[in-house]
């Protein structure tokens, strides 16, 4: 079995948040947790980056200081164990990496940013639209079982398309638009669900 699980509010505390919080800037706080439209909120980033002259250093040097969630390094220790592991994070590579270290390494199918010689991100480049929905079709092509877990809209099409789909401690509006999904606030409750998961899938 694969579980295919999201980066950000799953595993690692939200980068977004962190630079906002670093940088003092209010208008960066927005994520996926509020807005569904993920081109529309990574433009109104960019724009914001731009206008803070905020290089891509700076960014980085706020997620050098973050560390995993806790318990989430135990978790995919744990999971590690009965499935396949894989994120799927609209985050970028340029982000990631010293997480990543933290988490042991898991395989990440994310995106990349366009960076200019003075270090402005100029853009960025989703590997596919749709991308975390498109990777567990491909996965369910190859006769992988799927199971998917995440917090924010941009998770909702990779949870409706895996064999089973859970939530992790999402906010109360994606609760309310996507009442098919159970409910996780706890790992010892995300380890739960994925047990019963593979139960239910005949593992």
């Amino acid at each position: 079995m694969i579980a295919c699980l999201d980066l950000e509010g799953v595993l690692i505390p939200e980068v977004w948040i962190n630079v906002a919080k670093a940088t003092r800037i209010d208008e960066l706080l927005l994520t996926t947790r509020d807005e569904p439209d993920y081109n529309k909120l990574m433009r109104n980033r960019l724009r914001i980056l731009d206008a803070h002259k905020l290089t891509l250093h700076d960014i980085q040097r706020v997620i050098g200081a973050m560390r995993p969630l806790e318990g989430a390094k135990e978790f995919v220790d744990w999971l590690r164990q009965s499935y396949q592991v894989i994120i799927l994070s609209d985050t970028f590579y340029q982000f990631a990496s010293p997480l990543l270290a933290q988490l042991d390494y898991p395989c990440l199918f994310g995106n990349s940013l366009i960076v200019d010689a003075q270090g402005r991100i100029t853009d960025y480049k989703l590997r596919i639209q749709d991308g975390k929905r498109k990777a567990v079709m491909a996965l369910k092509l190859l006769n992988f079982p799927v199971v998917a877990a995440g917090d924010s809209y941009n998770d909702t099409t990779m949870l409706d398309e895996a064999d089973v789909g859970i939530l992790f401690r999402p906010p109360d509006n994606v609760i309310r638009e996507f009442p098919q999904f159970r409910v996780t606030t706890t790992y010892a409750e995300l380890q739960a669900a994925f047990t019963d998961a593979a139960a239910k899938l005949g593992r």
